[in-house]
């Protein structure tokens, strides 16, 4: 599905969604001013062309002792191919996400750790792979995401 065929009640059907993936058709029909059939009818076309790819669960972090957020950047050696990156990366349970990027570094690693120590724990595994030439570390203070 081409974004141009997204009309303004999808848009409003995934603002809801996004703010809560358990709210239910019948929840969301009379805000957007149609029948719950004609919702689940935009839901599933929105499943079905991959606009919506699932549904998840929001997760306070530091409930669980986890409260420490950092993003990582790694600088690998130049002939480390892409698959090489994401597999020196992705097997540290601690990363979050991995992003590739263009530029002076080659990779941006969200982290989420206990605290401090546990932070330069990770960093040393990283650093440990043999392909990491240098890393540099920024810690979050706190956070914002646009919801749609």
């Amino acid at each position: 599905m081409a974004s141009a065929e997204l009309d303004e009640i999808d848009h409003q059907l995934l603002r809801l969604l996004q703010a809560d993936g358990r709210r239910t058709f019948s929840d969301m029909a009379p805000e957007v001013g149609l029948s719950v059939a004609a919702v689940k009818r935009r839901v599933d076309r929105m499943r079905e062309s991959g606009v919506i790819t699932g549904f998840t669960v929001q997760v306070d972090h530091a409930k669980l002792g986890w409260g420490v957020e950092a993003f990582t950047e790694l600088r690998y050696a130049g002939t480390t191919s892409i698959q090489d990156i994401l597999h020196s990366t992705t097997g540290t349970p601690e990363v979050q996400a991995v992003f590739t990027i263009a530029g002076d570094l080659d990779a941006l690693v969200r982290v989420r750790v206990r605290d401090i120590e546990h932070l330069q724990v990770v960093i040393d595994r990283l650093r440990g792979s043999g392909k990491v030439i240098g890393t540099r570390t920024l810690m979050v203070l706190g956070s914002w995401t646009r919801e749609d």
